[in-house]
């Protein structure tokens, strides 16, 4: 069994989705100054990096991320490699699904987590309304892709969050898909658990075992 870690670290340099908090990460106490014990604080956007979104993220009033249930996070998962000529998934690029409850895509977009430093970039692969119209019928639980969001940019009606959130599928983001080989895995995502605020998303340490 391999174990891959998807996750992408918070940092103060990890590229943030455009008009999100930035990241913030410094030490409060520390032992060579004095303090009984090294204590720091950190302070981001609950969209930053490997994160989940919950179905209030977009449609006020609904699910939180403390009311995600698990077994929506955790279980079997298909990662499905996209070519890289592929700037929207469409539903073509979907293809058998049957029977798969979690898909994440890995695209062109796996690339950019090799240089950070060039900041957010505009121009990743995205899953079209028409594409999610496909995945919402499927009787799926989790949706991920491996950039900070599903949604076009620039998206004026934010449809494919919509479609997707509205059946109450979890939206996995920023994954690092880049050692992972299409198949099928055992996924495990725990998003932080939080109470307060919009409850809209959470920051999650997430792993694919391989059977």
């Amino acid at each position: 069994m391999r174990i891959y870690d998807i996750t992408i670290p918070i940092s103060e340099s990890v590229p943030i989705y455009e008009g999100d908090p930035s990241v913030k990460i410094e030490v409060s106490q520390s032992m060579a100054n004095g303090g009984d014990a090294n204590v720091s604080r950190i302070s981001f956007g609950l969209h930053t990096a490997t994160h989940v979104d919950s179905p209030n993220h977009f449609i006020d009033g609904t699910r939180r991320v403390h009311e995600l249930e698990l077994d929506c996070l955790i279980g079997k998962c298909r990662v499905l490699e996209i070519e890289d000529s592929v700037m929207a998934i469409e539903p073509k690029h979907i293809g058998d699904i049957e029977n798969i409850e979690r898909i994440l895509f890995k695209t062109r977009n796996s690339a950019f987590w090799n240089e950070p430093e060039k900041g957010f970039r505009t121009d990743f692969t995205y899953i079209t309304p028409e594409a999610a119209d496909v995945l919402a019928g499927r009787n799926l639980k989790l949706v991920g892709i491996d950039y900070l969001s599903v949604e076009k940019f620039g998206s004026a009606d934010f449809r494919t969050h919509i479609v997707l959130l509205e059946k109450e599928i979890v939206i996995l983001e920023g994954l690092d898909l880049r050692e992972v080989p299409g198949g099928d895995y055992e996924l495990i995502c725990l998003p932080m658990k939080y109470i307060g605020g919009a409850g809209d998303g959470a920051p999650a340490r997430t792993i694919l075992q391989s059977e």
